[in-house]
């Protein structure tokens, strides 16, 4: 069973058709607004956590997708324009 764990902050980061909002001005979220919008289909939540950690954990937000948060660069344009990302890290 998975269980949904909701960190206390989580950076929003909002892709708009002109390209990534920059990461300085990503409004954070607390755990109550993001419950609001899981499983909106606008939204992507990402676990950025280390391999490691998102493995042995036990913690995961369900329906959230694993990314390198270390390498956002090089999956950051798989994911829709308009579409809100929202990261976490827990």
């Amino acid at each position: 069973m998975v269980k949904r764990a909701v960190p206390a902050a989580i950076l929003v980061l909002t892709v708009f058709a002109f390209g990534m909002s920059r990461a300085d001005v990503a409004p954070l979220m607390t755990k109550e607004q993001l419950l609001t919008i899981l499983g909106k289909p606008d939204v992507v939540v990402i676990d950025v956590r280390n391999t490691y950690d998102w493995e042995k954990s036990h913690a995961k937000i369900k329906g959230a997708v694993h990314e390198n948060g270390m390498k956002f660069g090089s999956w950051k344009d798989n994911y829709p324009k308009d579409k809100t990302l929202v990261l976490y890290c827990a």
